[in-house]
């Protein structure tokens, strides 16, 4: 069964702003469905970004991930018969892309959908398959069962494992040119700093060069203030939570905060 890992949805108030902030410093393309009171729907050329307004009883933050398969119904059917925790349920109407939504046995979120489900619209439709000089790499996700966690995603959605290095505890699934990171959750991982809940943690820009992003950060901030990145590794409990990003993802070489606090992970590639 083709599955597709198609896009990452997080929730803002600050979404024109944030919008602002990923088409100036990454180059994602906004969609020509998105309306001013709607949130923002931008893509890389293969996955999209969702920024969701955040309404009243709602955390700001990252919130999930997409998958586009051939056929839902097979994937409910492996579901059903081989994890009976993994449930999903119908979205509104009004949600592009996103006709189904579904936790894994851990109660991780994804959104699933197909071809052929009529509320397709946005960035998700739009995008071509292909990517600028950025584009997201991966999205990494905490979770307390990575090894089960692993098996669900490769068995339901037949997505494909790669390889981790020696000592990376992380686990790899591939739709062929985005990746799922599986990261271990432990709350001894959170000693001197705020604990973190399960779910995503951050997702990953390949870039040209890491150092010529920096640059047009200082470039951008000098021209709109407002987008500046929130600093990240200030003082002893912001260099724990620094020293834990880099721990528990080898893959990036860096790691900065967006103007509202998501943790965005940098590598070259």
């Amino acid at each position: 069964m083709f599955a597709k890992i198609n896009h990452v949805a997080m929730v803002s108030e600050k979404y024109p702003l944030l919008n602002g902030f990923y088409q100036s410093l990454f180059g994602f393309k906004p969609s020509k469905a998105t309306g001013p009171q709607s949130g923002v729907d931008i893509g890389d050329g293969y996955v999209g970004l969702n920024i969701n307004p955040r309404k009243g009883g709602r955390p700001a933050g990252l919130d999930h991930y997409g998958v586009e398969v051939e056929d839902v119904e097979t994937a409910f059917d492996r579901m059903r018969t081989r994890y009976p925790l993994a449930r999903w349920v119908q979205r509104p109407s009004n949600r592009p892309f996103a006709g189904i939504t579904a936790n894994d046995p851990d109660g991780n979120v994804f959104d699933l959908s197909q071809k052929s489900m009529s509320n397709r619209a946005g960035a998700y439709v739009e995008n071509s398959g292909e990517r600028g000089k950025r584009f997201f790499s991966h999205v990494a996700v905490r979770t307390m069962r990575p090894d089960e966690m692993a098996r669900f995603y490769t068995d339901v959605l037949e997505l494909s494992e790669t390889p981790a290095g020696n000592g990376d505890e992380n686990h790899y699934l591939t739709d062929g040119r985005m990746t799922l990171a599986i990261m271990p959750w432990r709350i001894e991982n959170f000693v001197g700093q705020s604990i973190m809940p399960t779910g995503i943690d951050h997702f990953c820009v390949a870039v040209e060069s890491v150092d010529q992003v920096m640059e047009d950060i200082d470039d951008l901030v000098g021209r709109n203030p407002v987008m500046h990145t929130i600093p990240l590794g200030m003082g002893p409990e912001g260099k724990a939570r620094l020293e834990l990003a880099h721990k528990q993802c080898p893959l990036a070489e860096r790691f900065i905060c967006d103007p509202d606090y998501n943790l965005i992970a940098l590598r070259a590639g």
